[in-house]
């Protein structure tokens, strides 16, 4: 079993190059994007990318109701209500298209 203290370092050669044993930069570079994780897109990415290319703002609901109905997941809201006190409204079929076009955008769809 290994155990690693904060102040224990790691040293690691490595020789660039193009020869036999040795990484190209642009080799290594390549890996690099591979290897990063992609970005979370939350709701108030969403929220921008439809107010900067549609021009309208949509509710963090009617988002959530575009979710649903794709059938994406879902987390449970930590602030969530048992009974509204108003009946919510849905989503008009111009922001319906605008949510789906910035999920597809964001790589979620």
């Amino acid at each position: 079993m290994l155990s690693k203290k904060s102040d224990s370092h790691i040293n690691v050669t490595v020789e660039f190059g193009e020869g036999e044993g040795q990484i190209s930069l642009k080799e290594a570079e390549k890996r690099a994007k591979a290897y990063k994780p992609k970005e979370k897109v939350n709701y108030k990415m969403i929220q921008q990318y439809i107010e900067e290319n549609y021009g309208c703002k949509v509710h963090t609901a009617y988002i959530a109701e575009v979710k649903r109905n794709l059938g994406l997941p879902m987390y449970d809201a930590p602030n969530a209500v048992e009974k509204l006190k108003r009946p919510r409204a849905h989503p008009s079929h111009k922001m319906v298209a605008a949510i789906k076009e910035a999920l597809a955008h964001s790589g979620l769809i």
